[in-house]
This record gives C-alpha cells, sequence and structure tokens, in this order.
C-alpha cells in the first residue's frame, strides 16, 4: 500500500472514530433513555423526581385538587341567585341528594359508605363550627368526591346585620377551604330563611343560594319513621328535584337507615344522581339549545313557600 493510500485510510479512520464518540457524547448530553433501553439499564430516579410523585400521590390522597375545584363551580347565570330546583326536561330524569348540618363523625361516616356502595355524588351542606370540630370528616367527604356548600358558621336563624352576616359565611368559606381545597360557591341559609340578611349578603357575594323542591322531613321536632321518611322522597321525585336531608344537626340514625332505600326507589323509577354543580350545568346546557328563559325559581314561583327545617 502506498504511503498516500495509508495516510488516507487513517485518515477515514480517524473521522469515523470522532463521529462515533461524537455521537455517543451528544446522546449522554441530551438523554440516556434510549441508549440505556438497548443496553438494559436501569436509572434511579432522582430525588426531586421520587418527591414530585410524591407530592403528586399526597395531593391525590387528601382531594386538595383542581379537579375537585373544579366539579364545585357552578355557571355563572345561577351566581347570585336562588335557587329551588333545576329546570329540566321531563325526560331528563336526574336528581341531587344533599345533606345539611355535619360533617359529624358517626352519620357522615355512614352516609359517606352508603353513598360509596352506590356509586353515588352528592352535595354537603356544612357548618363552619362543625368542620373545626371534625376535620378529618369535611376532608373524606372530600377526597370520596362530593361537593362542599356553605351552611354558616352557627347555623343562625335570627336577623344578623351585615358585619354579623359576613362572619357567619366569610368564616366557613375559608375554614372549608383550608381543610378540604375546596372553593365553594354554593350557599344554603339555616331553616331556608331568606331574609334574615343571610341569603342576601351571600347573592352579593355571588353565591348560588340553594334551596330545595321536597324533604324527606327527617329534621321535624317529630321526625318520621324510616318507611315515611322513604315515601316522602319517592313520592314527590321529579326531574330536576333538590332533596333536602341531613347528616348532622342530631341524631340522624333514621336518615341512615333510610337512604339506602331512596336511592334505591329512585333507581327504580330510571333516576340517576347528580351533584348541584352538575345539575345547574344540565340545565343550562339544555336552555342554551332551546332558548333563554329565567334560570330559576323564585319564592312566588315555587308550590311550598314554607320550606324552612330545623
Amino acid at each position: 500500500m502506498s504511503s498516500h493510500k495509508l495516510a488516507l485510510s487513517l485518515k477515514v479512520g480517524i473521522i469515523i472514530l470522532l463521529t462515533g464518540v461524537t455521537s455517543l457524547g451528544i446522546s449522554l448530553l441530551v438523554g440516556t433513555t434510549r441508549f440505556n433501553h438497548l443496553f438494559g439499564i436501569q436509572t434511579p430516579k432522582s430525588k426531586n423526581t421520587r418527591a414530585g410523585l410524591g407530592r403528586v400521590m399526597s395531593a391525590s390522597a387528601q382531594a386538595v385538587s383542581p379537579a375537585i375545584n373544579q366539579m364545585n363551580e357552578v355557571p355563572k347565570r345561577f351566581q347570585g341567585t336562588i335557587v329551588y330546583q333545576g329546570k329540566l326536561k321531563a325526560n331528563e330524569k336526574v336528581i341531587a341528594l344533599t345533606f345539611d348540618d355535619g360533617p359529624g363523625p358517626k352519620n357522615t361516616a355512614q352516609i359517606l359508605e352508603i353513598l360509596k356502595t352506590n356509586h353515588i355524588k352528592a352535595t354537603f351542606f356544612m357548618i363552619g363550627e362543625m368542620v373545626k370540630y371534625f376535620p378529618q370528616v369535611a376532608k373524606q367527604v372530600a377526597a370520596d368526591g362530593h361537593v362542599i356548600g356553605n351552611h354558616t358558621w352557627h347555623h343562625w336563624y335570627r336577623h344578623m346585620d351585615l358585619v354579623t352576616a359576613a362572619s357567619e359565611i366569610d368564616r366557613t368559606a375559608e375554614i372549608i377551604y383550608k381543610t378540604t381545597g375546596e372553593k365553594t360557591t354554593l350557599f344554603r341559609p339555616p331553616g331556608g330563611f331568606l331574609n334574615n340578611g343571610l341569603a342576601e349578603y351571600a347573592e352579593n357575594k355571588k353565591y348560588a343560594v340553594m334551596m330545595w323542591s321536597e324533604e324527606s322531613g327527617d329534621a321535624e321536632r317529630h321526625s318520621p319513621q324510616v318507611p315515611m321518611l322513604v315515601k316522602n322522597v319517592l313520592k314527590y321525585a321529579k326531574p330536576g328535584a333538590i332533596v333536602l336531608l341531613h347528616d348532622g344537626g342530631g341524631n340522624r340514625s333514621k336518615s341512615v337507615k333510610a337512604l339506602p332505600e331512596m336511592i334505591a326507589g329512585l333507581k327504580a323509577q330510571g333516576y340517576r344522581f347528580v351533584t348541584i354543580p352538575q345539575l345547574l350545568e344540565i340545565q343550562a346546557q339544555e336552555q342554551s339549545v332551546v332558548t333563554a328563559v329565567s334560570p330559576t325559581l323564585t319564592k312566588d314561583e315555587h308550590p311550598n313557600h314554607q320550606l324552612n327545617h330545623q
């Protein structure tokens, strides 16, 4: 081989070698995933990555996530209004179960288990003071995917000035958020009273003031026995109904016993269960397709004006 050809071969060899080294360096700098895969090498995750995954799992377990806040939102047309029921088509057989006056360590826990067994999401209107006493129960309500509403701090009925009404609602909103991560836009006035300063303040703060269209009677001073509680709910069920039940405010053992029968009876009638925000979203979508009509029932339109409860 001539010296010229030898020199040329050496140059070509050097170029190939340099190209290989350069490619390997780029692979290492850009990312070793493919390289490691080819050679069966598994690299441990960095501490930051493991910490990040841990945070994600922790957030999921505690249910303090954007997904839950999204579930708690209501369409803008309902903010600052009073709602008694969803105004839906006759064939839209959905119904919303709501629970007031909790959370409590016994009744709420039992109700959550019943709802979980039946794959139902509901809406819980919580008293701020109860959230303070039983934060873990409130967290579990959120963790199970239910919606939380504001039911004031003390559950007072009396007339309140602006400062007192603001304290009752704002303190409750704050502790619900700090405890569960939910920023609620739903408010239910204790006893259903709309003229004691609370509802007015809530409307001005753009809450959807949620009343109800039917009730079991479980909060009456002499509440009916379980069969009658069930009958009261099943008899008046209709598309868009908002059912008033209780998980706090006293001994609600009859409510707990009646709930599975209520659910079974409503399912037999063809109903599916939604949260309040889901119910209002269904109404908003239906109305946007059909025509622009009033989004709420006013107190004068409702067939029963005296919807107060204990």
